[in-house]
């Protein structure tokens, strides 16, 4: 069955009740699912995209997702942003897309997070105005393992915090401040190294 009519639509408001619109929803109203589409498309399909590196998986992903909220709209129990609880349904499609045992993420103990962390590098989400930077900084994303990326991505590009990527992923949050952490040593090297390359 299709929800959405167009996907050429833009953000309804700046001052957008996604909570409100995920009530009506829950009611049956498709005209609050289109508005959330609409709210979200952008969004979503970059985060997709990003897992998928599939223009039209991510498409399809952003979708069924839409589809899985007119579904499960009455389940949201407030225990996180609606955001939140979209994104990882977003999450959940794409590692079902690629198939869960080749994309789940590894079993982790949960470690303490480095308080130094947030001072180690720039923030990669100011960085990235810079073209000549942002194609750096994708180069130094590629040197992470699949699960690292994907908390930097999250965290930098998405906006999330460490509490709602591990809400997104079902993974403990001292796991996602510890993989943030080794993520961002790993780039700071390789942008370093990167550096020292373009000077010699």
């Amino acid at each position: 069955m299709t929800f959405i009519e167009s996907t050429t639509g833009t953000r309804v408001s700046a001052n957008f009740d996604d909570r409100a619109a995920l009530t009506r929803i829950a009611a049956g109203d498709r005209a609050a699912l289109k508005e959330l589409y609409f709210e979200y498309h952008k969004r979503l399909l970059r985060f997709a995209l990003r897992l998928t590196h599939d223009a039209g998986l991510a498409e399809e992903i952003v979708n069924d997702t839409m589809i899985t909220v007119w579904q499960h709209a009455g389940d949201f129990r407030d225990e996180s942003r609606v955001s939140t609880w979209i994104m990882g349904i977003v999450y959940r499609r794409s590692l079902k897309a690629f198939g869960a045992k080749q994309r789940q993420l590894p079993t982790a103990s949960a470690a303490a997070a480095d308080p130094d962390a947030a001072n180690q590098v720039a923030s990669l989400e100011a960085l990235a105005h810079d073209a000549e930077v942002r194609d750096w900084v994708e180069a130094a994303l590629k040197q992470l393992t699949p699960e690292h990326r994907l908390v930097v991505e999250l965290a930098y590009f998405v906006g999330l915090s460490c509490e709602e990527i591990a809400t997104v992923t079902a993974c403990p949050t001292g796991t996602v401040k510890t993989r943030l952490h080794y993520a961002r040593l790993r780039m700071r090297a390789y942008l370093v190294s990167l550096n020292v390359e373009q000077q010699q």
